[in-house]
């Protein structure tokens, strides 16, 4: 509704009362007009002026009226006036209409709307051609027609576990995502006079026959695994040294993992007394010194323990065979330096998955967890496959003892997946 306000013309707004006081010559102002039009200062949004359009044409001509009108007339008058008792302000101006046609304007408005709103609705919905091309283009590559699988809450069953920090586990493996470009490995190798990738390897499986006899944690060989690489990355080491490192690297990952750790004792008879006590301990504090006390990183292990969950359903062979492709590719120099932590892990699952038929191979809720495609894990997977199928013919057998057993559900004496291959290879 308009704010401006039609009011009848040439009607002043006067109560009889007030116009036989003008002709008596009374000192009673009435109200302000001026060419039908009246200001007012701050005056409010007034809704309902129907009170004030009842004043008739004619009304100061006409004769009395009859008394139940006169009394109708001054009621309704003194309502308007108590309304509108505010400052005079020359700038705002209220032109006042009658109820007839404050309604005909509602009407018209209301029909106006309402034809508007019908052509909205009868409008038809236009395209870009980007949309349409990408429409077509996901329709030719099946993309459209293709269900979309849901993601899985793998921790919706860990509300009451306090241990499993359900509130806040995202954001830990976010925080070792990151974490782990910070202590990316580099190839050490390439300056490394003394020793090779194929020492590096037997090192590693015998630390594997020694964490097995000592019955150790799986956290503990992952972290030793890492303290072994990333000490070579800093420092150019002879040949008799690295069995002294890896048993410092072990007794310190013992110290950080395990509740009762072994004793330099024990070190010392698992390698038939090669090394003294203060040679370990010697080593011990240099590779603390180089390493800068860096003892908490993001090992392959606390991936594989987070991806192996959102294969819904996991299952311990599964599990195992995860564990073997990940621990059988940690041996391998040119695995650790080409992928990150995670990437290994997730690679490992994904071998696993297919050495045990599990379909579909990845699914949405893996990616979302992992972070990774299918296709991002293929040349991993490949050559995890391949080192697997080489344990045959290789005399270093200890990951593949370790699986063969009956706790581990001899996922080692399992084909491995050839068709996963590629055809260079």
């Amino acid at each position: 509704m308009d704010s401006r306000v039609v009011l009848p013309p040439h009607v002043p707004i006067k109560a009889p009362e007030e116009q036989k006081q003008k002709k008596e010559g009374g000192n009673r102002r009435p109200l302000q007009e001026i060419g039908n039009m009246v200001n007012f200062n701050n005056v409010p949004i007034i809704k309902s002026l129907g009170a004030l359009s009842l004043v008739t044409d004619g009304a100061a001509e006409k004769k009395k009226e009859k008394n139940e009108e006169e009394e109708l007339v001054r009621e309704r008058v003194a309502r308007a006036q108590k309304k509108v008792t505010c400052n005079p302000n020359p700038e705002t101006v209220i032109i006042i209409s009658s109820d007839e046609e404050e309604k005909a304007d509602v009407e018209k408005y209301n029909k106006k709307k309402r034809i508007l709103s019908g052509k909205r609705s009868s409008r038809k919905k236009k395209y870009s051609l980007t949309f349409v091309l990408t429409a077509r283009s996901k329709a030719a590559c099946g993309v459209a027609t293709r269900p979309r699988d849901e993601v899985v809450n793998i921790d919706a069953a860990d509300g009451e576990n306090e241990l499993a920090v359900a509130e806040y586990v995202e954001e830990i493996y976010k925080f070792y995502k990151i974490a782990e470009d910070e202590y990316r490995l580099c190839d050490y190798m390439p300056w490394q006079s003394h020793i090779n990738e194929k020492m590096r390897m037997i090192l590693i499986d015998w630390l594997v026959e020694v964490h097995n006899k000592f019955e150790l944690l799986p956290e503990t060989l992952y972290l030793t695994i890492d303290l072994v690489d990333r000490y070579l990355s800093t420092k150019v080491v002879s040949r008799k040294e690295l069995q002294l490192i890896g048993i410092s690297s072990m007794l310190l990952a013992c110290k950080y993992e395990e509740i009762w750790a072994p004793e330099v004792q024990d070190f010392m008879s698992i390698s038939d007394s090669a090394y003294t006590n203060e040679q370990i301990l010697g080593m011990e504090k240099e590779i603390l010194g180089k390493l800068e006390w860096n003892l908490t990183v993001a090992t392959p292990y606390v991936f594989l323990v987070r991806f192996i969950k959102a294969t819904v359903p996991s299952d311990k062979e599964l599990e195992n065979m995860a564990f073997y492709l990940a621990e059988n590719g940690l041996m391998q120099y040119q695995i650790v330096k080409s992928f990150c932590p995670s990437l290994i892990a997730a690679a490992a699952v994904y071998a696993a998955l297919y050495n045990m038929g599990r379909t579909p191979f990845w699914t949405e809720t893996l990616q979302h967890y992992t972070g990774y495609s299918e296709e991002q894990l293929k040349d991993c997977a490949k050559m995890l496959i391949r080192f697997q199928m080489s344990v045959k013919e290789t005399k270093l057998k200890g990951v593949h003892r370790k699986f063969s057993s009956i706790d581990r559900g001899a996922v080692a004496l399992l084909p491995p997946a050839i068709h996963l291959k590629g055809p260079s290879d």
